[in-house]
């Protein structure tokens, strides 16, 4: 008993830690392999020592319910930023059943009867969060172009349609392999846009900088990018 147990504690166990490590570093290699094939395709700038991303075993998988009431907040603050109407916020947030769901930014935004034009700006481009996370259940087939803003009343109606039940009925989470794929490319799109930012030259036309960033900014939430709260979201290149 004692030599089988030495035999799975010095060999096998370590054997299968090596395996394990194997796969998932193939994976993620793929993963990054595949999106720089796309950007390729597009002439959009990469370079190859941007790091790899996290696994399907390394990354955080939501729940549909927290990508529900995700969605829920974030529509909801985004509509109170374009209109700047507080009594319209309120109303939606009855509406759908929203009370709870914001974050502390979020909570202060909505309760925030004259918000600065930066702060109305800034929440307004949450339209973008929105449509990734119904692209995320399953609400929407694609997620499409990076360089194409969403279309705001598409979205208005395909929520007011659903309202929050249907949402939840509707929602199914993409496989976390799919929504890894989209998170890795938006990395490596992200960093084409502040690369050439920073050297003074346009963003690539395939790309918008605004769709691109609350894109990244999303996909980091959805796989729980270092562990970082929705107002804490980091969108490193």
């Amino acid at each position: 008993m004692r030599a089988v147990l030495r035999f799975l504690t010095l060999v096998l166990i370590p054997m299968l830690i090596v395996s394990m490590g194997s796969a998932m570093a193939e994976e993620a290699a793929e993963r990054k392999a595949r999106s720089i094939e796309i950007l390729r395709s597009e002439g959009v700038k990469y370079i190859d020592h941007l790091p790899k991303i996290e696994t399907v075993d390394e990354s955080l998988r939501r729940t549909e319910e927290d990508v529900v009431r995700r969605t829920l907040a974030l529509a909801i603050v985004a509509v109170k930023a374009e209109t700047d109407d507080y009594s319209l916020g309120q109303e939606l947030i009855a509406q759908f059943g929203a009370e709870g769901f914001f974050t502390p930014h979020e909570e202060a935004f909505m309760k925030d009867r004259t918000p600065t034009e930066q702060e109305r700006i800034q929440f307004v481009w949450r339209y973008e969060a929105v449509h990734v996370l119904l692209w995320a259940m399953g609400v929407y087939d694609e997620i499409g172009s990076a360089g194409v803003i969403t279309d705001v009343p598409l979205l208005a109606e395909t929520l007011r349609d659903l309202g929050p039940d249907g949402l939840r009925a509707r929602a199914r989470l993409r496989s976390q392999a799919e929504i890894l794929d989209a998170a890795d490319l938006i990395y490596r799109y992200h960093w084409a846009v502040v690369d050439a930012r920073i050297n003074g030259r346009a963003a690539p036309t395939s790309l918008d900088p605004g769709v691109v960033y609350e894109r990244h900014y999303t996909l980091n939430w959805l796989i729980g990018y270092s562990g970082q709260s929705w107002d804490d979201i980091s969108t490193d290149t």
